[in-house]
C-alpha cells in the first residue's frame, strides 16, 4: 500500500479538487492506495469536508486538537501511515500530483528510498521572500552541511524511512532537515511550481522566522562557535587598545576622543547582545525538548481506521 498525506489548514475551498487530483494520479497506479488528509486545526469548514470525503472511502482524516503547524501536521500523517511507502503533498496543488506516478516508478525500480521533487528555480513570490529563502539556505549549508536549496515537502519515503523518521524524538520539527540528516539512497525530480488556484499563502514572517531559526539550530551548532569567535575578536582588541592606552599615557600624547569610546562601547554591546540572543536561541530549544510535551494532539479520526 501507498499513503499520500496532505497536510492541510483552511483549504475547505480547494480541497475538492485536491482530493480529485489525488484520487486520479493515485488511480494510475496498479497498486493499492490510501489517502490521509490531516487538519492542523483549521477554524473553518476543513474538518466537515474531510468527513464527506472519507465516508465516500480511501481517505483517512485526522484532526488535530489545534494548529500545531505544518511540521506537526506531517508528523501525525507519517505516524499514522503503515505503508509501504509514503508520499507528502501540499494541499494548494502547487505539488503537481501527476508527478506522483513516476515518483512511484523510480521507487518501485529500487533506485531509492527517497524520491524528492525539487525546484530548479522559486515561484513568482516578493523579493524579500527570496531574500530571506536564500540567505537561510546558504546560512544551513554553511553551519550544517546540508545542501536544501530548492528542496520541497514533496517527498516519497519508503517505509524504512518512515520508521527512521519516527524514532527522531526531537520536538522540534524541521522535516526537510530531517529527511536530509537520514540519509539513504535518493532520487531528485525537478518540477516548476504552479500558481495556487486558490486562496494564498498561510505562511506568514513569524512563523517562516521560527521554522528558519528552528532548522538552524537543530541541525547545527555552529552558531554557539560564533559567540567564542566574536569574544576572542574583541579581546585581541582590548588587548590591542590597551596597549596603545598605556603607550599614549606615558608619552604624553593626546588620547582619543570621546567620540571613539562611544563607539566601541556602542559595538561591544551589540555584539554581547547578538551572543546573548544566539545562546538563549539553544537553550529555548533545550528548554523545549526537556519538557517532552507530544509533538501533536488528534482531536478526532474519521475513516477506514477511526
Amino acid at each position: 500500500m501507498i499513503s499520500l498525506i496532505i497536510p492541510l489548514y483552511r483549504e475547505e475551498q480547494g480541497l475538492d479538487a485536491t482530493v480529485a487530483a489525488a484520487r486520479k494520479a493515485l488511480g494510475a497506479l496498479a497498486q493499492s492506495c490510501e489517502i490521509i488528509l490531516v487538519d492542523d486545526g483549521s477554524d473553518d469548514g476543513t474538518w466537515d469536508a474531510i468527513a464527506r470525503h472519507a465516508a465516500a472511502g480511501g481517505v483517512r482524516g485526522l484532526r488535530l486538537s489545534r494548529n500545531f503547524g505544518k511540521e506537526a501536521a506531517i508528523c501525525a500523517g507519517l505516524e499514522a501511515s503503515r505503508a509501504q511507502a509514503a508520499i507528502i503533498m501540499d494541499g494548494d496543488l502547487q505539488h503537481p500530483p501527476e508527478l506522483i506516478v513516476q515518483m512511484v516508478e523510480l521507487w518501485r525500480g529500487g533506485k531509492a528510498d527517497i524520491v524528492e521533487a525539487v525546484k530548479p528555480r522559486r515561484p513568482r513570490e516578493p523579493l524579500t521572500a527570496r531574500l530571506g529563502s536564500m540567505v537561510f539556505y546558504r546560512l544551513l549549508r554553511r553551519l550544517s552541511g546540508f545542501d536544501l536549496t530548492g528542496a520541497s515537502d514533496f517527498k516519497l519515503l519508503d517505509q524504512r524511512v518512515c520508521e527512521a523518521y519516527r524514532r527522531m524524538g526531537e520536538r522540534a520539527l524541521f522535516f526537510r532537515g530531517m529527511i536530509a540528516w537520514l540519509g539513504f539512497r535518493r532520487v531528485q525530480i525537478p518540477f516548476e511550481v504552479p500558481d495556487r488556484p486558490n486562496g494564498r499563502s498561510k505562511w506568514r514572517f513569524g512563523a517562516l522566522w521560527s521554522l528558519a531559526t528552528t532548522g538552524l539550530t537543530a541541525f547545527s551548532s555552529s552558531a554557539l562557535r560564533i559567540v567564542n569567535w566574536l569574544a576572542a575578536v574583541f579581546l585581541v582588541l582590548a588587548v590591542v587598545l590597551g596597549v596603545r592606552a598605556l603607550w599614549v599615557f606615558f608619552t604624553g600624547q593626546p588620547g582619543a576622543g570621546i567620540t571613539t569610546v562611544i563607539i566601541l562601547q556602542l559595538l561591544t554591546g551589540g555584539f554581547v547582545l547578538l551572543g546573548l540572543g544566539i545562546i538563549g536561541e539553544y537553550i529555548a530549544r533545550i528548554y523545549e525538548e526537556v519538557k517532552a510535551r507530544p509533538r501533536y494532539v488528534v482531536a478526532e479520526r474519521t475513516g477506514s481506521n477511526e
